[in-house]
């Protein structure tokens, strides 16, 4: 049986994921790792044009 999720969760889900595949793989591109969290937690593409942005703010500003 199937747990229906709110959109919200999902999103949480997704940024926890794209942190630690980020840690676990430094050389794979965002871009990769954004697709892979979309198809894997459903993500609409406002969700993950928000998550590239946070990502990328926070690449710019470890920089």
């Amino acid at each position: 049986m199937t747990t229906i999720m709110p959109q919200g969760e999902l999103v949480r889900k997704a940024a926890a994921y794209l942190a630690e595949q980020r840690a676990q793989h430094p050389g794979k591109s965002l871009a990769t790792l954004l697709d892979e969290a979309g198809m894997r937690f459903n993500l609409t593409p406002l969700d993950a044009a928000a998550l590239e942005r946070l990502f990328r703010e926070e690449q710019a500003k470890a920089n």
